[in-house]
């Protein structure tokens, strides 16, 4: 996944880079062609007084050579042009100093002459220096004049816009309350805080519908299946019935009581999808198995054991808690061979479930799924499991499983949402 950049900051990246590569472009190009130039200007002057000279040399006028600026010298024949750059000492200043020479030879009045013509360009290389150094320094000021104006003025844009994504942020469906949006004189902010405002209006309506359908469905349903009871207890009751009726109402029952549970797991686990249980308590999940542990006791299930390492505390909603304790037992039971011992073992930060087993499941990454199960002729529901996943994905606890010597293990580890 590729890491995500505020708005602004991107924005902001952006510009610098193409500011800063404007700015070295800009400077190259500008060095170059004043150094160009100012070159074309040596090389004009230095015409331009090799003219001069030509001209007094036809005219019969006195023409002094001034070495190293101008020499004038008859030579024997005429060579080609040339224009060179040339390092001459100077005694003034004891050094060497750059020049840029003009040799060109011309044939006057039946005579040839060797024309030497030079000029100093270490006054131009600094010109050329100070105009570069200036021209940068006015594109640094200018450059971060604009960067902070530029920064200021999308802040300044873009608030209207930060503010609604921050009510977005603390949108809930279960909240009376309505989405408080800032308008925008943006033409498409504009238009988008309208369609959140549509959105999220039309969302929260289909999510009261949805929530009051299902509670209609489950309120429904077990009416219904409380009357089938009732029928069948009177008919048990009042009539004589063989084995075979027996065995089949029997059959009818025990589907009954599975209807029951799978509205009510259906029930639970659409309450936790809404975040319907918003009850939070500091609670004691290791007392809490302590009495699952009594309860099952009472139905004369006697091989579940518990080994405490410390307490652990948990901080959720009480009702949560006691759903995801029975479902990891009841699932331990379901799965277990018969007359086995079931282990569940919690210290401060964990609880691990053991409960015997013949061979690894087949599929431990589908075991959360909603009504998968691994053996079809198991009764059960399928929703135990995925109704423990949902809770500890709410509360950020981490679920796992793993087969060890023969053995079931189901663990949650709490540490991580503290």
């Amino acid at each position: 996944m590729r890491p995500k950049t505020n708005l602004l900051r991107k924005t902001s990246k952006t510009f610098l880079l193409t500011g800063l590569v404007l700015t070295i472009l800009s400077c190259i190009a500008l060095y170059f062609y004043t150094k160009n130039l100012l070159q074309e200007e040596i090389e004009e002057e230095l015409y331009s007084t090799e003219a001069r000279v030509s001209d007094a040399l036809e005219h019969h006028k006195i023409v002094y050579s001034l070495p190293p600026v101008t020499e004038i010298k008859k030579v024997a024949s005429l060579r080609p042009e040339l224009l060179k750059d040339t390092l001459i000492y100077d005694p003034s200043q004891d050094d060497m100093e750059l020049f840029r020479e003009l040799s060109t030879y011309k044939k006057i009045h039946d005579e040839f002459y060797h024309i030497t013509i030079r000029t100093l360009v270490v006054e131009s290389e600094s010109i050329l220096l100070a105009i570069v150094i200036s021209n940068i320094s006015l594109f640094v000021l200018a450059f971060i004049f604009l960067f902070y104006f530029n920064t200021t003025k999308n802040l300044k844009i873009w608030q209207p816009f930060f503010d609604n994504l921050d009510a977005m942020k603390k949108f809930s469906l279960t909240s009376k309350e309505p989405v408080l949006l800032t308008e925008s004189d943006v033409l498409e902010f504009s238009e988008l805080k309208d369609q959140i405002e549509f959105l999220t209006t039309k969302v929260k309506v289909d999510y009261d519908n949805l929530k009051q359908f299902t509670e209609n469905i489950s309120h429904e349903i077990q009416t219904p299946l409380a009357i089938i009871q009732a029928k069948i207890d009177n008919i048990i009751n009042e009539h004589a019935i063989n084995t075979k009726q027996f065995e089949q109402i029997t059959s009818i029952q025990k589907d009954i009581q599975r209807l029951k549970q799978l509205n009510k797991k259906i029930t639970t686990l659409t309450k936790i999808d809404n975040n319907q249980y918003d009850k939070i308590e500091t609670l004691s999940l290791t007392q809490g198995i302590d009495d699952h542990i009594e309860n099952y006791k009472e139905l004369n299930i006697n091989n579940i054991t518990h080994v405490s390492k410390g307490t652990l505390w948990v901080f959720m909603d009480p009702f949560l808690a006691d759903v995801l304790i029975n479902n990891l037992i009841s699932n331990a039971i379901k799965h277990s061979t018969k007359d086995s011992s079931i282990s569940i073992v919690t210290n401060k930060h964990s609880l691990k479930v053991f409960n015997s087993g013949t061979a690894s499941l087949i599929h431990p990454e589908k075991l959360h799924l909603r009504f998968y199960r691994e053996n079809t002729n198991n009764k059960s529901t399928g929703l135990g499991l995925a109704i423990v996943k949902k809770i500890c994905d709410l509360y950020g606890f981490n679920l796992s499983y793993r087969f060890d010597r023969q053995q079931h293990v189901f663990s949650i580890d709490f540490a991580k949402s503290t």
